[in-house]
Order: C-alpha cells, then structure tokens, then sequence
C-alpha cells in the first residue's frame, strides 16, 4: 500500500479576510500525496496554484484547514526546533531563477546556507565539498561555486535553486512552476533532471504549473484548480484521455500540437461556469467518479458522469 506523506484537508487561503476586497485565493480544497510520487497542480494564472504550494509550506499562514506532514499538522503552534526540523524535510523551488537567488552573495555559499542553518557540516572543508558535490549532482561544475548570479544562464540559475533545495536532503519538494521562465529547450533539460533526482533520492514533488504538456509528462496524478478551487484530481493518463470537468477540457482543448492539419481542424473548448447551473439546497463536492478519479460536482451531476462512464 503507498503511505501517504502529505494530507491537505480544506485548505483555505484569504487575502484581506472579511473585508469588502476579500480574496479567496484557496478556497477549501483537500487532497493527498503520496511518498515518491509527482502530483502536478496545473490551472490558468491567478487560480491559486503557487498560493496552495505557499501555504503548504507555512511561507502563508493557512486561514484554515490542516496540512498534515508525514502525521504533523504543519500549521499548528510549533517551537523553533520543530519548525527548523519541519523546515529540513520540505524545500522549495522557486518559480524566477532571477529573483531567487542573491545577487551578493556567491555561489558556495547560497548553496550552503541551508547546511549552516541546520549544521549538517563539521568545518568549512566539508562545507566546501560538499557544495561541489551538489553542483555536479545538477550538472554544473564545482568551479562554479566561487561565481556570482548574474554570471548565470537562466537555465544555470534553476539548476542552482535545486542544488540548493537539495542540500539539506528533503523528502518533498514544492516545485512552483521552475520553468516557466526558461526557453523551451532548457525547460526540457530541467524536468529531466527532476526526474533523474527524484528516482536517486526517492524525493517526493508538487509539480505546478500551467504547460500542460509538460505536467503529464513529469506526473503521476494531477489536479487541476479553478478560481481557488480544486476541480478535479486522478491519475495524469485518465485527466488527460478522459477529463471529466468541463473546466479541464477546456485547458486541454486549448493544447497546441504540431500538426498543421490538426491544428486547422482543432475546436477550443470555452469554460463558462454558468454551466453547472446549480441549485440553491445542492451540495457541490469532490466525488470519485471511477477509481482514483474525483471531480468537484454535485450528486445530479455526478449521477451523470457515472451513467456516461457505464456507457
């Protein structure tokens, strides 16, 4: 049986709570992850994504809900030791390589900061070898360590920020789209190196971003976030193939492919929410439509979904 690492229950994140300009940016979504696996979080911009990974990680305090972490809640009053211990299990990748990073401070030691914090090396001689091994982990060259930044790539400068993730061996990372700011090319090179990472070091992910293409191909399930609600989650191969949300069909309708005469016959899909036409007395939830796979709808709808996937 796959254990599960995280467990997030009705995770709520808002902005100027209570306020005429309130913001709901997460609003009341649950789901798990489980040890060694990738679940991508995909969704158009502003939909809640990067604030979900966020507040998961205790960078925002949650306005409510639980994250529970390998059987802690994450947001419950915590001593500085617990929160440094919490802190050495979960690590980030931030989206802009750019911004990330720095600029003052080289590369040895933005790399090595994470090992002094936590005094995971004895002298600056481990402290040392231990960044070059870090660097060669992601494929650059120890004689990086003594470069500033700029001196970078941006591609250079990812690859960095997951060095730096990694040195204090976390067993999951957030990795908040890391390469949207990079050519296609590169994009391609640090996925791969995710992957290559993820199966050496058993590591666990939350993969979010909005190139849907390359969300299935680094995921094992996916969940798709609609105006800060989850919509739908269920293995990458069945969200892709048979995507039950009306919102989720539209993204992948929208998916280029380069086959022109593919292309000249393609028909986007346009989401409108109106659609649902709820009732006042309807209960709207996450329901299991098939094994694995749920989709935010109500018992009308779900009845539905179930009568079409019979048929």
């Amino acid at each position: 049986m796959v254990e599960k690492l995280l467990e997030i229950k009705n995770l709520k994140q808002y902005f100027n709570e209570g306020k005429k300009n309130e913001v709901r940016a997460v609003d009341d979504i649950t789901f798990d992850i489980y040890k060694g696996e990738t679940l991508g979080l995909v969704g158009e911009s502003g939909c809640g994504k990067s604030t979900t990974g966020r507040t998961i990680i205790r960078l925002y305090d949650a306005t409510g809900g639980e994250v529970i972490y390998d059987g802690i809640d994450v947001h419950a009053k915590k001593s500085k030791k617990q929160l440094k211990s919490f802190n050495r299990k979960m690590q980030m990748i931030f989206q802009d390589p750019y911004a990330s990073l720095n600029p003052r401070m080289k590369v040895l030691d933005i790399i090595a900061e994470g090992l002094d914090i936590h005094g995971l090396v004895k002298g600056p001689k481990e402290r040392t070898a231990r960044v070059h091994e870090l660097l060669e982990t992601v494929g650059l060259n120890r004689e990086h360590a003594n470069r500033y930044p700029h001196e970078f790539s941006g591609g250079q400068r990812q690859r960095l920020g997951i060095a730096r993730a990694l040195a204090v061996e976390p067993e999951f990372i957030i990795a908040d789209e890391p390469i949207s700011a990079l050519d296609v090319s590169i994009q391609a090179q640090v996925v791969n190196l995710l992957k290559e990472l993820q199966e050496e070091k058993g590591l666990t992910y939350l993969f979010i971003a909005h190139d849907l293409s390359m969300v299935k191909y680094i995921s094992d399930r996916i969940g798709v976030m609609y105006y800060g609600k989850l919509v739908e989650i269920g293995p990458a191969e069945a969200i892709y193939t048979a995507p039950l949300h009306p919102y989720t069909q539209s993204l992948l309708s929208a998916i280029p492919l380069p086959d022109p005469n593919y292309e000249r016959s393609r028909v986007r899909k346009t989401y409108n929410p109106t659609v649902h036409n709820y009732a006042d007395n309807e209960e709207v939830e996450m329901r299991e439509v098939t094994p694995g796979h749920f989709v935010l709808c109500s018992e009308r709808e779900f009845a539905n979904l179930a009568t079409a996937e019979k048929n």
